[in-house]
């Protein structure tokens, strides 16, 4: 008795085993998505007789990874890994887009910033280059200036020196 059971049950087991197949090949050839829930859903089966059933698991698992689409000469055909790999680059292209657009809003914000300055008669003077310039040259003089002085004191300091000899000089003679 209980060997006529256990036939039964393998009996429903593959029969549930040739309709996940079925619904696997199905999917694969109309290009309809490939997920453990739509496929237990086409072959009337739970989901967890998939994952029960690795070997039907893997071959789903396999069958995803294959380019889908009704026939491989209209158009490009799509993998998962293709997937990944598109939302990779477009998760790369979103990230350069944004650190552009952070970019051209500082310098935006910074063009704006010194536009309201200027306007507002607080910053700097329009003709800062030539005040700049002014200040470096009266630098410059300020240094010949300085290098002169410090020229003449040293002239100045000889000639205390040798009227101090010549006074030893004249007062030893006298």
């Amino acid at each position: 008795m209980t060997t006529r059971m256990d036939d039964g049950r393998h009996q429903e087991t593959e029969r549930r085993r040739q309709r996940v197949r079925a619904a696997l090949t199905s999917a694969a050839r109309d290009g309809t998505t490939l997920t453990v829930s739509a496929i237990a859903r086409t072959a009337r089966v739970d989901r967890t007789f998939l994952y029960r059933h690795r070997d039907l698991l893997e071959e789903l698992h396999a069958a995803a990874r294959e380019p889908t689409g009704p026939s491989p000469g209209h158009g490009p055909t799509v993998t998962q890994v293709s997937l990944h790999a598109d939302l990779a680059n477009a998760g790369a292209r979103a990230a350069r887009l944004a650190a552009r657009v952070h970019q051209l809003e500082k310098r935006l914000s910074h063009v704006l910033g010194e536009q309201a300055w200027r306007e507002s008669g607080l910053g700097a003077p329009a003709d800062l280059d030539d005040h700049r310039r002014t200040i470096t040259q009266l630098e410059q003089q300020n240094v010949e200036l300085a290098s002169r002085l410090e020229e003449r004191e040293a002239e100045l300091e000889a000639a205390r020196g040798a009227i101090r000899e010549l006074t030893w000089a004249l007062n030893q003679r006298g």
